[in-house]
Order: C-alpha cells, then sequence, then structure tokens
C-alpha cells in the first residue's frame, strides 16, 4: 500500500514498520484460521492432578528457588472498570422513573438486578466513601434512595461528581473492607507479592497499565507500601510499564479501506492482551507469576492462592531440571536409549509427535528434540469448568500432525463444524490466568520471546467508530497465540483459587465479603 509521508512519520513515532501495517490489512483480507482440536486436555491425558505425597517436594523446590533466584509476578493491570459497571450505565442512561419503569424494577428482585444493586448499596466497599462524597455536597445517601433517586446515586458512582468509577481503572476500585481499610484489586495483588513473591527481604511485582492511569496506580502504591511492608516485614520493588504504541493495530472500512480520523491521520487501536508479551520479555526474573488484576479475595481466604501458586512454581523447577537435564545429554553424543527416553518425555510437556515420524538420519532426530526442548516454559493452573465462559485447555494438531496443548479461546474454535464442537463441548476444565513462567533457558540466558509467538493465531471482530462499521484485529492472545510455541504444561488448580470481580455484582459474593461492614 502507497503511504503518505504523514502516515510514515506516524509509524517512525510509534516504532511500527510500514511493512508490519501491510501484514495486518493483509490479515484482514486472508483472515486467521481456526485452530484444529485434536482433544480436550483432561485429567491425566494433558492435567497434571498434584496429590498430597507430591506436595512436599514441590514446596521444597519453591523454597529452594524462592532463596536462590528471582521471583517476580506480572499483573495486566491495564483494564478499565467500565465493563465492570456496564450495568450501571445502562440503567442510567434509559431508566426514567416512571411509575411504570419503577413496577418493573421492584418485580426484578433476584440476584444480579438494579433492585438487588440498590437494596444492598450499603454492603458495597465503596459505600463509606460514596456516602462521604454526596454528603461533601449536602445529600444524604439513604434518604435519596427512600425518595427513589437512583439516576443521582448512580452519577457519583461513576461520574465525576463522586467517585468516578467510570473513568478508573479496574485495580484502583474498592474491592474488600478490613477492620481499618478498603482494599483495592491493586492492594490485594499487592499483598499476595509478599506472601509467595519474595525472597525473604523483597517482594518484586510489575504492573502493565494504560499510560494515562500510570500516575494513580504510583500515588496509591505510595499510600499503601508502608502500610504492608510493616504488616509482612518486606521491602517492595514495584515497576510498571504500558503496552508499547509498536504493538497497536489499525483498523479497515466496510470497503476495505484503511481507517483514518477527520484530520486523515490513521486510526490505530491496542492490539490486545497479546501486546504485552513484549512486556513480559523486558522482565529478568527467573521465575515470573503472571495472574489477572481481578482475581483476588480477601486475606481469610488467601490460603490455597498461596499454596497452589508455590505447587505451580514447584513443577516449573521440576520441568525445568528435566528439560535442562536433556537438553545437555542431547549437547553430547546421546544413546538410543537416552534418545527414547527423551521422546517418551515429550508428552508429559505438552506435545505428541507425528504418528509414524521418521527422520534422515540422528542428526535431525537430535535437532528436531533439540528444538522441541530449548524454549520458554509455563505451567498454567487449570480449574473444572463450571460454566464460565471463556478460554480452556485442549490438544491443538498442527499442520506435521504432531499435537500442542494449548489454551484456546471459543472464538478460535468453529463451532459450525461438528467433529470441532464435540470436543469442545467435552472439555472439563478453564483457563483462569494462572501461569507461572521460566524464560530461561539451560544456559541461564533468557529467551527471546518475539521467536515463540504464532502470528497465524489473532482475532478479527466487528467494532463501530464514530458511528462508521469497522473491522478491527487483536494480536494473538498472551497466553494463545503469543505464548503457543511455549513448552506447556497445565496442572488442576481449586476453584478456590479463582475469584475474579467481572461485575459490581460480584462484590456481593461471599468469597468477596470480609468480616465486617465499614
Amino acid at each position: 500500500m502507497n503511504y503518505t509521508k504523514e502516515d510514515l512519520k506516524n509509524f517512525k513515532h510509534r516504532g511500527i514498520s510500514a511493512e508490519e501495517v501491510d501484514r495486518q490489512l493483509a490479515n484482514f483480507n486472508k483472515g486467521f484460521d481456526y485452530v484444529n482440536l485434536s482433544e480436550p486436555a483432561t485429567v491425566d491425558n494433558g492435567i497434571i492432578r498434584i496429590t498430597p505425597e507430591e506436595e512436599e517436594h514441590l514446596l521444597e523446590n519453591y523454597e529452594n528457588a524462592r532463596q536462590n533466584g528471582v521471583l517476580q509476578k506480572m499483573v495486566p493491570a491495564s483494564g478499565s472498570a467500565t465493563r465492570m459497571f456496564k450495568d450501571l450505565f445502562s440503567f442510567m442512561d434509559t431508566y426514567k422513573g416512571t411509575e411504570e419503569e419503577f413496577l418493573e424494577f421492584v418485580q426484578q428482585k433476584e440476584p444480579g438486578t438494579m433492585y438487588d444493586f440498590f437494596n444492598k448499596l450499603d454492603q458495597l466497599p465503596f459505600y463509606n466513601r460514596l456516602a462521604a462524597a454526596m454528603w461533601n455536597d449536602g445529600k444524604d445517601i439513604e434518604k435519596m434512595s427512600d425518595k427513589r433517586e437512583y439516576i443521582e446515586i448512580l452519577k457519583y458512582i461513576l461520574t465525576d461528581k463522586g467517585l468516578n468509577y467510570g473513568n478508573t481503572p479496574k485495580g484502583l476500585v474498592d474491592f474488600h473492607i478490613y477492620r481499618d481499610f478498603v482494599r483495592t484489586a491493586f492492594d490485594e495483588h499487592i499483598v499476595e507479592g509478599a506472601l509467595y513473591c519474595h525472597n525473604g527481604k523483597t517482594a518484586s511485582l510489575h504492573f502493565t497499565v494504560s499510560e494515562e492511569y500510570t500516575n494513580l496506580f504510583k500515588e496509591r502504591l505510595k499510600k499503601v507500601t508502608k502500610v504492608f511492608e510493616k504488616m509482612f516485614n518486606v521491602k517492595y520493588d514495584v515497576t510498571f510499564s504500558i503496552q508499547k504504541p509498536s504493538t497497536d493495530t489499525v483498523s479497515i472500512l466496510k470497503d476495505g479501506e484503511i481507517l483514518r480520523d477527520e484530520a486523515g491521520q490513521i486510526v490505530f487501536r491496542p492490539g490486545g492482551h497479546g501486546a504485552l508479551i513484549y512486556n513480559l520479555d523486558e522482565l529478568k526474573a527467573d521465575i515470573i507469576f503472571i495472574k489477572n488484576i481481578d482475581n483476588v479475595i480477601p486475606d481469610r481466604s488467601k490460603g490455597d492462592t498461596t499454596k497452589y501458586k508455590k505447587l505451580l512454581a514447584g513443577t516449573l523447577i521440576d520441568v525445568q531440571h528435566k528439560v535442562f537435564s536433556y537438553l545437555g545429554m542431547l549437547d553430547k553424543k546421546p544413546t538410543e536409549e537416552q534418545l527414547e527416553e527423551i521422546e517418551n518425555f515429550m508428552n508429559s510437556i505438552g506435545y505428541k509427535e507425528t504418528e509414524g515420524k521418521t527422520y534422515k538420519d540422528q542428526k535431525e532426530r537430535i535437532k528436531h528434540l533439540r528444538n522441541l526442548l530449548d524454549r520458554p516454559i509455563r505451567v498454567c493452573g487449570m480449574v473444572k469448568n463450571e460454566g464460565e465462559p471463556g478460554g480452556g485447555p485442549f490438544w491443538v494438531k498442527a499442520k506435521d500432525g504432531s499435537s500442542r496443548l494449548m489454551i484456546v479461546e471459543s472464538a478460535q474454535i468453529n463451532l459450525k463444524d461438528k467433529d470441532q464442537k464435540k470436543v469442545f463441548d467435552h472439555s472439563t476444565h478453564f483457563n483462569p490466568v494462572d501461569l507461572v513462567c521460566g524464560v530461561k533457558n539451560y544456559k541461564g540466558k533468557k529467551f527471546d520471546l518475539e521467536k515463540f509467538i504464532d502470528r497465524e493465531q489473532g482475532f478479527i471482530t466487528n467494532k463501530s467508530y464514530k458511528g462508521k462499521d469497522i473491522k478491527v484485529q487483536e494480536l494473538p492472545g498472551l497466553w494463545n497465540g503469543a505464548m503457543a510455541n511455549w513448552i506447556t504444561v497445565f496442572v488442576e488448580v481449586p476453584l478456590t483459587t479463582f475469584t475474579p470481580v467481572k461485575t459490581v455484582f460480584d462484590l456481593f459474593r461471599f468469597e468477596h465479603r470480609n468480616i465486617l461492614k465499614k
């Protein structure tokens, strides 16, 4: 495509090449292929279930790694809270307060309704702050509730009239009430860092945030650091990064033309969480934990979360020891017995060889095994599927006939294909985004993570831009295509480790309620 001088200047400023934009435009034309599901990953066929007898050894692994290596926790935290408050926005925009609307409102009393929301309003962790903001303006929240002034209350929650949660990152929304403190999701991750991501002195955490909210996170960090350092007797090393502009993507109009704004500038959009592979690539730790910002729980219930983080890390150490040992064998002249041992091992690290595969000579065989083993490693917690939407663990068939373990989103599957839908429907587990990563090779050198992205995996969706229908694309997801060519191990973790707050109504659930109300 021919680009203007202004376009090229814009590309340079973003750190993106014209060739990359061409590649993105080509993706719109050819689309992304569906993955080819071979079978669901299940316990004993791709998912490990840790036995009580194994726990001591794995926890010992973790302890050794904690004392001798560098641990870090990475939290994708750039998402805004808009989706969390979607139902509140909808009600605020549509409810007019007519008698008919009110009658409809009071008849729907089940959990997750707006009646339920206002009925339990004083149970929310941000209620006291909300009431104080309204009181400062001479308004009594209880009296306003009695007078059915629901829209005004919502304005104080969602707009800059009060808490401004409609323009706040989800990480900085109040989630949990404690005796003398109300913690945000961000605070809870800081606490978790002191429980399993420290070397005895320092807890290291990294948050990916939106540029516009970086200062808000830093302000919050200043406010809570001293409290938690005293509470857990650790120092914190907390860093932030933003999604790189070089990972943004272009969009197209119905006619296939590239989307431009009123000034004629090409419109770029964030490339989705797959862009965070470049942020992860800059971290130097030996072991990196990854967990979503909204998956937190109060202290009273953190036991399983902490324990299984350590067990996942212990499993990673076991896998690394094996992989590194085999790579050392391949450096020398391995015997036939050793080669067979390595080939038998591959199944336990998420790889099933093409049936009847042959080699022209021993060198080719060794090269093939080396290629399979010399990769970054991820151990991923999986919970039993109880109807949660989103990705799950599957064996995916490659073009050469081999199969790999992958985390696959439903959008990547051709559900119109009966055989593929059958495999999808027999899935037993769900991806809660609970990863422990080893990003260094057997010689201690860090991998270039960009080399292990499957660029054929991505998403194209329909959106709108100022009233125009557009097509947008996202990069391969962080735990999908961006890590598709990693060594992958799945471990079953209990449901108690998966307690996300997707909507404001989740804050009413028992697992997010704490000892007392403020």
